[in-house]
Parts: C-alpha cells; sequence; structure tokens
C-alpha cells in the first residue's frame, strides 16, 4: 500500500493530568482548562479526509497539546479515520485506561492500522503510582494488534534514573525506549533544554541507543536550503476547526472541513520555511519532504526490535512508516520548481489575506461572547 501523504492533526485540548516540569505547553503559558471544542462530527471528519479526497492512503498523526485522549470524543474520531484506510499515530501519556479499553474494541483489523506513541514520563508516573497503569495500558494496546513505541523526554533531572529507566523498559517491553530530543521553546532558536553543553547532552543520552536520539541532534538547529514538498506531501490541520496548513510554522491558506466537495490545496513550502529548523523533521523528513536529504525511515524512528525478536510495529505498520513520500508523489523539475517560486510571493499574498481574515474573524466571535 503506497503511502501518499502526512496528516499532522492539532487536537484541540491543552489541559492534561500531569504536570512535567519540562513540558513545553506549560513554559508557554498556553495551558487551558475545559473541554476540547469540535465544530465537526466524527463521521464528517472521516468524510472529508477520506483517501479519494487526499489522493490516496496516507499516516495521520493526532497530537493535543495538552492529553490528546482527554476529549470524550477522540476514540470515535479515531474510529472514523481508521475507517476510511489511513494508518493512524496517536500520541498519549498512556494514562486514560478507560480510553484505551474503548479503543480496545474496535475490530483487529482496524488496530492492525493503528500505532500509539507513548510519552514515558517516568518522573510523573512515578510519583502518582501509575508506573503499572502506564505498561499495562501499552500492552493491552499490542496484544489488540496496535503497533507502538514508547518514548522518553531526555530531561535533566532525569540522569541519575537512566539504568533504572532502561532496565524497565526492557522488563515489561523487551527493549529500552526511544528518546527525542528537548528543545527550550523560550528561546528564539529552540535551542537544547538543557544545562549541559550539547558534547554532554549527546555523552550523557547516548546510552539508549536510540535512531531517534541520533537523528533528531544530527538535524538539530540546521536550517535546510532545498525545496520542501511540505505542503504539497503533507498538511497540518486543526480537529476542531478545520483550518489547515503546510506545516507547522506556515500560515493557515484554507479549511478542509467546511465543503467536503471542494478540493484540497496543496502547495509546497518550496524555500520558504518560516521556523529557525525543521524541530519536527523526526517526521516530516525521514518520510521525506526533502528528497535530496539521506536519512533513516519513519519506522527506524519508531520501532525498536525485542530481545525475543518481537517488533513493536507491525509488518504492515512498519512497511508504511517505512516508505518515502518523494516515491508516491511528483518530484518537480528544476523548471518546475522556479516557475513556482516566481509564482510564490502572490501565493503568499493570498494566503496572508486569507490567515488575516480568519483571526480576524475569531477575536470578533470572541468579543461577541
Amino acid at each position: 500500500m503506497e503511502i501518499k501523504r502526512l496528516l499532522v492533526i492539532n487536537v484541540p485540548i491543552k489541559n492534561c493530568n500531569l504536570k512535567c516540569e519540562y513540558c513545553y505547553i506549560s513554559a508557554l503559558k498556553e495551558n487551558e482548562k475545559g473541554a476540547a471544542k469540535f465544530l465537526y462530527t466524527p463521521e464528517h471528519v472521516g468524510k472529508c479526509l477520506s483517501k479519494e479526497r487526499l489522493g490516496g492512503p496516507c499516516i495521520i498523526n493526532l497530537t493535543g497539546g495538552g492529553e490528546t485522549l482527554i476529549p470524550k470524543e477522540m476514540p470515535q474520531y479515531i474510529y472514523q479515520l481508521l475507517l476510511q484506510g489511513h494508518f493512524l499515530e496517536v500520541v498519549t501519556n498512556g494514562t486514560l485506561t478507560s480510553r484505551f479499553d474503548e479503543i480496545a474494541e474496535f475490530p483487529r483489523n482496524l488496530l492492525e492500522h493503528l500505532e500509539f506513541k507513548f510519552s514515558f514520563h517516568y518522573a510523573e508516573l512515578k510519583k502518582k503510582g501509575w508506573i503499572d497503569r502506564y505498561f499495562s495500558n501499552v500492552k493491552k494496546m499490542w496484544e489488540k494488534g496496535c503497533s507502538f513505541t514508547v518514548e522518553l523526554m531526555p530531561y535533566d533531572g532525569l540522569i541519575d534514573d537512566i539504568d533504572e529507566i532502561i532496565n524497565l523498559c526492557k522488563s515489561e517491553l523487551g527493549a529500552a525506549c526511544q528518546i527525542t530530543v528537548g528543545r527550550n521553546d523560550l528561546t528564539e532558536k529552540k535551542d537544547l533544554l538543557t544545562s549541559m553543553s550539547r558534547k554532554e547532552y549527546e555523552s550523557v543520552w547516548r546510552k539508549f541507543d536510540s535512531t531517534m536520539f541520533d537523528f533528531k541532534l544530527d538535524i538539530f538547529q540546521k536550517k535546510i536550503d532545498d525545496f520542501c514538498y511540505a505542503g504539497a506531501w503533507t498538511l497540518y490541520v486543526d480537529l476542531g476547526t478545520g483550518a489547515a496548513k503546510p506545516c507547522y510554522g506556515q500560515l493557515s491558506n484554507q479549511n478542509i472541513f467546511k465543503n467536503p466537495e471542494q478540493p484540497i490545496i496543496f502547495n509546497p513550502v518550496g524555500k520558504h520555511c518560516r521556523q529557525p529548523y525543521c524541530y519536527n523533521g523526526h517526521a516530516f523528513l525521514t518520510l521525506g519532504v526533502v528528497p535530496e536529504l539521506e536519512t533513516p525511515t519513519y519506522a527506524d524512528i519508531r520501532n525498536r526490535v525485542c530481545e525475543d525478536g518481537r517488533e513493536w510495529l507491525s509488518k504492515e505498520v512498519k512497511d508504511a512508516f517505512s516508505q518515502k513520500l518523494a516515491d508516491n508523489n511528483e518530484v518537480w523539475d528544476e523548471k518546475k520548481k522556479n516557475s513556482y517560486e516566481r509564482k510564490y510571493p502572490f501565493i503568499f499574498f493570498k494566503t496572508a489575506l486569507y490567515d488575516w481574515k480568519e483571526i480576524y474573524n475569531k477575536v470578533i466571535r470572541k468579543r461577541k461572547k
């Protein structure tokens, strides 16, 4: 099965049942209490994100600013997207047992297209006495046919616990967890979230032998100069409203939930990235939005081979995550790229006007309330 696109879907929830010291939402003071608001039903969203409309099966990542599974509606959104034939990745802290119990009742053929990114907030789980609950939920979904990865934030406060964390993961799941690279969103260049030097940081956390850590550190604060197909082969979508844009740092250019019959705009970022570096390159770059770059696959970033030979990713999910989007989409020649770059100022003006109108309308709606 050829994977056509990557969709990163923002779940409109910014509260959480954990209070991690390194949380970027807390650091930016963006925590919000209250229920998530969805303007469209799960059935409608499924129709809007059909394979036909997106050009084929996609990898769809669902992530909340807080805990993704807090909204009671989330299992049904997951179900409707799985019905469309996509591969789903759900980012979660792994603690909301009732949500996993509900999802576990889905047909196995759907669960086999579902992968969980279980964030491993070790210190918070230990403080709350939820370690057993966490691993029980991971293993429950694994037994039901889901794929998973367990990912740790390498935070200075955990250095003394490294051996304990590695041994715990090996005991419970057959392999050490993957680890990410922490960034400080309070700094302009999104620097490393550590008091150590980069060399010290690298030396301490290499002990996990994590492909994800190695790659994220390799691309850390490196600006990509090549033509980027994010926007053509990817979208960033707000699940609450349907607002969409090419990538994290770009402006919104459409609403893809308002009219399911309307074609989706797929305009590439090209050479106009607005971020200091591709801080989510572990997904975008490994899936090949910049074809010239040599990278590991997304499967390499997420998978682990257990001591007994089992793998965290099923064969079907591993095959999907091992693909490069450049193999399943048109790669432009230099003439087409140059033509697009010449038209880009007009495209940007139109996008900026659309984005400004959306912000203005949002402010007006809030004032009326």
